[in-house]
């Protein structure tokens, strides 16, 4: 099971009541799976179940206000992602989600830092950049400052 670690042998499990549970070195960042919830929460069934569906209703609202603004204006994305966090508080299958999510971002950054990718994106750009002044110059010399629903058949 890939549970967006490196490391060999780390399964999907909650995390070790008793106290016991060490954070390995070099993976200060990553904290162990498992509810967050304070001790007192979990230490009752029937208020812990409560917690979790709290907690699960709210990450809801903030995701399905996250996807609202997806095509509105609005941060979307990180509202989604921050909806994810919300969940991650308490359920594993959100941390491995976020787990694997952010690997993949610091994996895209490193790449987008890559010289030889830099040098195409700004090629590209450039490229595009061109083609969108030539389309205007084109326009401009046809039709001038004319709107194009204010263009008569000519």
């Amino acid at each position: 099971m890939n549970t967006g670690s490196n490391k060999p042998g780390e399964a999907a499990v909650a995390a070790d009541r008793t106290g016991t549970d060490e954070v390995t070195a070099g993976a200060t960042d990553e904290r162990a799976l498992g509810s967050r919830a304070p001790e007192f929460v979990k230490a009752r069934r029937a208020l812990h179940l409560s917690w979790q569906v709290g907690v699960f209703v709210v990450g809801l609202a903030v995701v399905v206000a996250g996807i609202i603004m997806l095509p509105l204006p609005g941060p979307g994305w990180v509202v989604i992602f921050g909806g994810m966090a919300i969940w991650a508080t308490e359920f594993v299958w959100a941390q491995l989600v976020l787990r694997w999510t952010k690997r993949k971002v610091t994996e895209a950054a490193q790449r987008a830092l890559d010289p030889k990718v830099r040098r195409r994106n700004i090629i590209l750009t450039s490229v595009g950049v061109v083609i969108i002044a030539v389309l205007a110059g084109i326009y401009l010399w046809k039709f001038g400052l004319e709107m194009p629903w204010k263009i008569k058949d000519q």
